[in-house]
């Protein structure tokens, strides 16, 4: 609230009187008071943002004695993510005896999307093996999910970096 003060007259020498000077002084705990209100109903009634989280279904442990499956050469695309946001992809499985032809690409919907969906066109059974290079970024590996998530590919693997993908990197000159 506010409060008025009266100075006190000086009583000196002139004969007139004059008037009484009022100041004023206004009291802000009540203003304080209000915001500190305001702000806590507007913290307590907002809602804040959920993070999204992206469903990712585990396989079944085998059991023990059980092969490890087997994927077709013909079925598999092994995608690697390299470090500057590069992805190197071939199509089936690296062997001894045989080479892939190594191809590199970025995350754009240029890219590595229209790798993906162009190889699901042409075989819907694809099984896609992500493997990070140790100098690639978990922001790599949060890109590489999203895009099995929008070209909606079901199967895929995160499987560690052999050796020989590594050598076959820095062969390929990209």
């Amino acid at each position: 609230m506010s409060e008025i003060q009266q100075k006190a007259d000086s009583g000196g020498k002139g004969g007139k009187k004059r008037a009484k000077k009022m100041s004023t002084k206004i009291d802000m705990t009540p203003m304080v008071d209000l915001a500190f209100l305001l702000l806590t109903f507007f913290m307590l009634t907002t809602t804040f943002n959920k993070p999204n989280v992206m469903q990712v279904t585990m396989p079944v442990k085998p059991k023990d004695g059980d092969p490890p499956s087997e994927i077709k050469s013909s079925n598999a695309m092994t995608v690697i993510l390299g470090e500057t946001n590069k992805v190197y992809y071939y199509e089936g499985l690296l062997a001894d005896d045989v080479k892939p032809e190594l191809k590199v690409t970025n995350y754009a919907a240029t890219g590595i999307r229209k790798v993906l969906l162009d190889r699901m066109r042409a075989n819907p059974n694809t099984v896609v093996l992500i493997k990070p290079a140790r100098k690639s970024v978990y922001k790599n590996m949060v890109d590489i999910l999203d895009e099995m998530n929008i070209t909606n590919q079901k199967k895929y693997a995160l499987v560690d970096i052999a050796p020989a993908d590594t050598v076959l990197i820095s062969k390929s000159g990209l």
